[in-house]
């Protein structure tokens, strides 16, 4: 990976990290199915009126929009508005880093080469260091729903290196007008239209400001940069930086939010992120050391 694409995939993992506690803010005053379909609305408007549609099968982008929009944030906001805590969360998403690598393996051939796996068993330890502290204050359900959406973001991985080489900004774009009426409906029929009106008439400027965040940042220029990465890399090259986005959330919990941040933490995100820099420079430096063997 070029130097430039490794510094767009750190502005992802800033951008994805401080994600979660936008998400924390907005499901405090918001219901988290009907805050998913604004931000939604937020990212599909007014850019898809500047946007051609991107040259890919239909089914290829429903699938997309409906594994990331709806199936995964609708359980991940869901989960955060069910208790689970922003630092907590960002961690768990992370296995889906695990879940779009078996999946590239099975729907798309990939390989992963030795070094990427060893950098992500690095990784995923450093992840296992964060959460042995974490884990007790999680309720069951939010915690089985937050895996869920990982699992359903590794789907969205699949559908993007799927669509190939095309505009992955309009990509995103496009597909961003796919999950706001599920989502409306799911809220209609979960949360009640009670509990949207409120949410809607007793929105502050911190929740337009996270909408606006969530929908802009985190969606257009998140997935629109992460959406390019997976149509230029493999899967399993591009999935381990997401394992920074823990140590950014984490981060971004304890100085926002206040959420604490121990010696075993710091310790875990430490070998997050050794493990990244072997899966993304180890097979570069491997190659040019064989020669000399």
């Amino acid at each position: 990976m070029s130097l430039r694409d490794t510094l767009l995939a750190l502005v992802v993992v800033v951008v994805w990290g401080v994600n979660f506690v936008a998400i924390k803010w907005g499901v405090e005053e918001m219901p988290p199915l009907f805050l998913s379909a604004l931000r939604y609305l937020a990212a599909a408007l007014p850019a898809v009126f500047f946007v051609r549609p991107p040259k890919v099968a239909f089914p290829i982008l429903l699938t997309y929009g409906l594994a990331v929009g709806v199936l995964q944030f609708g359980l991940l906001f869901s989960a955060i508005g069910l208790g689970m805590p922003a630092g907590l969360s960002s961690l768990v998403m992370q296995v889906q880093a695990f879940f779009t690598i078996a999946l590239a393996v099975v729907f798309l051939g990939e390989r992963p080469r030795p070094a990427q796996l060893v950098g992500a068993l690095i990784a995923f330890l450093g992840i296992g260091v964060i959460a042995f502290e974490r884990f007790d204050g999680a309720a069951l359900v939010p915690l089985l729903m937050t895996i869920a959406a990982a699992f359903f973001w590794g789907v969205s991985n699949i559908a993007t290196k799927k669509a190939g080489r095309i505009d992955m900004f309009a990509f995103v774009v496009w597909a961003s007008l796919i999950p706001p009426l599920p989502l409306l409906a799911l809220s209609f029929v979960v949360e009640g239209p009670d509990a949207m009106l409120a949410g809607l008439t007793h929105m502050s400027l911190r929740t337009i400001g996270s909408i606006a965040f969530l929908g802009y940042c985190a969606t257009l220029m998140g997935y629109g940069l992460w959406s390019y990465l997976l149509g230029r890399y493999p899967a399993s090259l591009v999935a381990p930086f997401s394992l920074l986005v823990p140590v950014v959330g984490i981060g971004s919990a304890v100085l926002i939010l206040g959420e604490p941040l121990s010696g075993l933490e710091l310790a875990g995100s430490a070998l997050v992120f050794a493990g990244l820099l072997l899966n993304v420079f180890g097979p570069r430096l491997f190659s040019r050391l064989a020669p000399a063997q």
